[in-house]
């Protein structure tokens, strides 16, 4: 086993970012055929999800909701100014696992993984656990 990072630098404050071809890429140099996939992001202000990466409104809706449910404006006590991102990544969550099967990542027809920035612009990293069977 083996953990590896992808780099990630976004330019807006709430940003989703494809990262799928990227880990495509790292479960090729693996070499491993079948097992899984652990996509994990160690930030508290940010998260990961898989969802649909074919219609880009997908991801504009779902910033939507999260700012509906999530409001800049509200009676946080965090002192830095930013509990809603913390909020938003607690209902992203922080990993992703996607099961291998013949040295593909087995998603659905539709299907991508995305990091979720919620206090951005930043530089940020993504963690890739790839597990043989």
């Amino acid at each position: 086993m083996t953990t590896t990072s992808i780099s990630v630098r976004t330019s807006r404050q709430v940003e989703m970012v494809d990262i799928t071809g990227r880990v495509r890429e790292l479960v090729q140099q693996s070499g491993v055929t079948d097992g899984l996939c652990i996509v994990y992001v160690p930030h508290t202000t940010a998260g990961v999800l898989i969802n649909e990466g074919a219609d880009p409104d997908v991801m504009t809706d779902l910033i939507a909701a999260l700012d509906r449910m999530v409001p800049e404006a509200a009676s946080y006590r965090h002192i830095e100014g930013n509990s809603p991102a913390h909020v938003k990544a607690v209902l992203v969550g922080s990993s992703a696992t996607v099961i291998l099967a013949g040295g593909h990542l087995r998603l659905g027809t539709w299907q991508a993984i995305f990091f979720a920035e919620f206090d951005g612009p930043r530089h940020r990293e993504v963690l890739v656990q790839i597990i043989p069977r």
